[in-house]
């Protein structure tokens, strides 16, 4: 089982960012601690040295849902600012989401059905008294794609699955795409108040965990 995580400083200061990247650093740990691998995907960095502005990660393993259910929601750090000593703001709000890696529409010869049927439209009497035409089926998706132009039905099934595949492509880039704005819509919509956990201090020591498995 495989879960993308994102945490997200929800475009916050910098102080936010600092934040992002110790939480990185303890969803590792007790990632980590109970038996799941984490895979990196997309860090963001920030204008400050050694923070993110977001970070994007795979995790992998068993009893996933039960690790990832204890952190999405918000997170507040509760500490002075290190970048402006004067700032009296000491609550920082970051975001956690759980996402599903989006499709990659791999596929094989035997997710596809193979029909042969006659050809249409001009191309003398040859090409109605054979069927050479040949439609292919992606029986996951539903695409299909017809060729039919050639009189070899070897040639025209080579191009209807040259059709297939490209429209396997846009679909999955489609997929990506929407999957991508997903991530990125969560960037604006991260929650101030209610957290699933509380850490305060330079050390980012954990205070408060309302969420638990």
């Amino acid at each position: 089982m495989i879960r993308w995580m994102q945490v997200t400083s929800g475009r916050g200061p910098d102080e936010c960012c600092w934040a992002v990247t110790r939480l990185v650093e303890t969803i590792k740990k007790e990632a980590q601690a109970a038996g799941l691998r984490i895979h990196p995907l997309e860090f963001i960095s920030a204008r400050k040295v050694k923070c993110l502005k977001s970070a994007l990660f795979a995790i992998e393993g068993n009893n996933l849902s039960a690790f990832t259910s204890q952190w999405e929601g918000s997170v507040l750090w509760i500490g002075k600012s290190m970048f402006r000593p004067l700032h009296k703001r000491k609550n920082w709000y970051i975001g956690v989401t759980v996402l599903s890696p989006p499709d990659t529409f791999q596929w094989s010869a035997r997710e596809v059905r193979i029909e042969r049927m006659r050809s249409s439209g001009a191309g003398g009497q040859h090409v109605n008294k054979t069927e050479s035409a040949v439609r292919i089926t992606h029986i996951p998706t539903g695409l299909s794609a017809v060729a039919q132009e050639e009189r070899s039905q070897h040639l025209n099934r080579k191009l209807a699955m040259t059709r297939l595949a490209f429209l396997l492509e846009q679909k999955a880039a489609k997929a990506k795409m929407n999957h991508q704005q997903n991530r990125w819509s969560k960037h604006n919509t991260l929650e101030r108040g209610n957290p699933v956990r509380v850490y305060e201090g330079k050390n980012f020591r954990a205070k408060h965990t309302i969420k638990s498995v």
